[in-house]
């Protein structure tokens, strides 16, 4: 069994989370301080997926040969994500509203403590426009970018110069192959970061715990039990259905991700598991530079998982302070989340100052009840986590199938555990004008 476990990550995470449950409950005081292992963890794969990103974008796009197949997958990217993430926003919707939820809580604007708010509804007053987003997607300088770990910065300048690469040809052919031995050696960094993931897991685990106490990871009232129950209703019938469309089942899929998402339930970060997510997805048989357009273009702007939730907290908090929502009040709503959603990653506590901006732009709601949100905001990233983590893998074989860039007979042979998996450094790939046709 020890052997077993030694060899297996997915066991090594389990442990964690079963010992950091137990840690918190036994040990509270010293659990409490046990915060950093997970925010360490969370901090060593940060630091690497700007350089992941950079070197799969470029060595994807230059490996291509068609720039146009590049300009088709972007387009196909951003239509399958307005529609998913529409049909997100809608399902939380109507679950909030057929439900009900939040009513009969008669909560009285004067009994919300804007104290414990912070900054938090200011700075979503202060969320950029539509302009303004579409101007900080240029880096003031290429360092910059990277250095802030901006990803759709870096995404950008990675389109950019992995199109010059391809363009070139032959005579860039040397800066082609250091990019790709450079990578090789990033992901080998990654591999052994990834073996830190039961610990980082145990360490985040616990310190919630302590904070929170069992009965509240296992009650954490009717809004968190909803939002589950949409998110799983979401992952199991919409996204299930693109599953079956794009010719794969999404259990085994599921099954074949384990790993990594036990790591986002630990860390409550889908961050923490990108760069093996982008490994599994070309172990799979999906083309390099189809995932490396997807999953981080996917990262931002396909959030499935958070639009659930936020238009299932505005609903909520509406219901709470006895606000009456007309139709208009709910188109404006999604609307607005529709616009809202799309900045969310990468933006510090990104989750309450998104909904302060909605709450905001939507003036028959109340922003200070964002304080009903604040105690289960965590409980509630755990699940934004993960419906996130899956839609972006599924959105990456639905893209790839409707590209023809995916092996279905690999794919359905490492679904069903036929091709095996570890996870191993990524192999080079040849420049476009140097691969044999």
């Amino acid at each position: 069994m020890l052997r077993w476990c030694s060899r297996s990550i997915f066991l090594q995470v389990v442990l964690g989370l079963v010992l950091g449950i137990v840690c918190g409950l036994a040990l509270p005081e010293y659990s409490a301080q046990l915060k950093p292992l997970g925010d360490g963890f969370i901090k060593l794969i940060k630091m690497l997926i700007g350089l992941i990103v950079f070197c799969v974008v470029v060595s994807g796009i230059s490996g291509a040969g068609d720039l146009k197949k590049v300009g088709r997958i972007g387009l196909k990217s951003v239509i399958y994500f307005e529609i998913l993430t529409t049909i997100a926003l809608v399902i939380g919707l109507v679950f909030a509203f057929t439900t009900g939820i939040g009513s009969g809580a008669n909560i009285h604007l004067e009994q919300l403590s804007t104290a414990d708010m912070g900054d938090i509804a200011q700075r979503g007053q202060h969320m950029q426009t539509t302009s303004q987003f579409l101007m900080n997607l240029i880096p003031t300088s290429v360092i910059g970018a990277f250095a802030e770990n901006n990803i759709l910065q870096v995404l950008l300048f990675s389109v950019l110069f992995g199109s010059a690469l391809n363009l070139v040809g032959e005579a860039a052919s040397g800066i082609s192959r250091l990019i790709n031995e450079l990578s090789h050696v990033i992901f080998r960094i990654m591999g052994m970061i990834v073996r830190l993931a039961p610990i980082g897991v145990f360490g985040a685990i616990a310190f919630t715990t302590s904070k929170y106490g069992l009965d509240s990871l296992q009650h954490l009232g009717s809004l968190v039990g909803l939002f589950y129950m949409t998110c799983v209703a979401f992952v199991t019938l919409i996204l299930g259905l693109v599953m079956r469309l794009s010719g794969l089942k999404m259990w085994p899929l599921l099954k074949y991700l384990r790993e990594e998402l036990l790591i986002v339930m630990g860390t409550a970060s889908s961050d923490a598991v990108l760069p093996q997510i982008m490994r599994k997805l070309e172990h799979l048989g999906i083309g390099s530079s189809t995932v490396g357009l997807v999953i981080p273009t996917g990262y931002s702007f396909n959030l499935d998982g958070f639009s659930i939730y936020l238009t299932l907290a505005i609903v909520f908090i509406a219901n709470a302070t006895g606000t009456p929502l007309a139709m208009t009040d709910l188109l404006t709503i999604l609307l607005v989340s529709l616009i809202t959603s799309k900045g969310a990653h990468g933006i510090p506590g990104s989750a309450l100052v998104i909904l302060a901006a909605t709450l905001t732009a939507i003036p028959a709601i109340p922003v200070v009840g964002l304080v009903l949100v604040l105690a289960v905001d965590w409980f509630m990233g755990i699940g934004r986590a993960l419906t996130n983590l899956i839609g972006n893998c599924v959105a990456t074989v639905a893209i790839a199938r409707w590209e023809k860039d995916i092996d279905i007979q690999r794919a359905n042979k490492v679904l069903s555990g036929q091709v095996g998996y570890t996870f191993q450094p990524r192999k080079p790939v040849a420049p476009a004008h140097q691969q044999e046709f």
